[in-house]
């Protein structure tokens, strides 16, 4: 276990440093970026020891992994990011222990989630997964012009709260390869959206290998799994 320790504390200050230079470079201060480390197909363990070295903010892409290892550490401060594509039979659970859905794609989900936040008596925060790929779905997301939308049935439903924005980097269609220009393309999504929706202002782009480019396009929250965490080797 102190080998881990040692092992993440110096992933973790190595990612530290880079969205520190990230943030000298776009000339913005290092409090206005988060770090989301996202722990998926890690053991609660790892969760615990990323709590010892500070880390407040955790995600999680698939509700079978993330709801036992969200009870295991529900004595931790924890704020519980849910990432993954999220299908309306997994709402409920999810709902339990997710304080943010980032993945908010569609106004089927959105009902769900309204219902489930409500029978949980809590209030989730939702942000809006852009696509910005050829076409919507390679990577889950709603098209661009469906963002108002979905914010606004957002902003109606009942137990949820409009947070903001989200991408991936797109693996085909204009913006393939492009990360930065897709950051800044969901930066000018951001804009647009906090005209309708002023406390909409989060936007969570960027992952272990272009972190750099969301910090520089304007990202408050990057998710970052593999730089601190490792690779893991696969099953079998």
């Amino acid at each position: 276990m102190t080998d881990r320790r040692t092992q993440l504390a110096e992933n973790l200050a190595r990612v530290e440093e880079r969205i520190a230079s990230a943030c000298i470079a776009a000339g913005r201060k290092r409090e206005e970026v988060t770090l989301i480390v996202v722990t998926k197909t890690y053991p609660a363990s790892d969760v615990r020891i990323l709590h010892e070295l500070g880390v407040r903010h955790v995600a999680e892409n698939r509700d079978q992994d993330a709801a036992p290892k969200a009870a295991e550490c529900a004595d931790l401060s924890l704020i519980w990011h849910f990432v993954g594509q999220l299908q309306t039979n997994k709402v409920r659970s999810v709902a339990s222990y997710a304080d943010v859905v980032q993945s908010v794609d569609r106004a089927k989900l959105v009902t769900a989630l309204s219902a489930a936040a409500v029978r949980e008596e809590r209030e989730l925060g939702c942000l809006i997964q852009v696509a910005l790929d050829a076409e919507s779905g390679e990577r889950g997301g709603v098209a661009p012009d469906g963002i108002e939308e979905l914010a606004a049935a957002v902003d109606s439903a009942p137990g949820l709260r409009l947070d903001g924005l989200m991408t991936v980097a797109p693996l085909a269609g204009p913006y393939a390869g492009r990360q930065r220009a897709a950051f800044d393309r969901l930066m000018e999504f951001s804009s647009r959206l906090r005209g309708n929706h002023p406390a909409a202002n989060m936007v969570s782009a960027g992952m272990s290998a272009d972190l750099e480019d969301a910090v520089a396009a304007g990202a408050t929250h990057v998710r970052v799994g593999t730089a601190v965490l490792g690779v893991r080797p696969r099953l079998g």
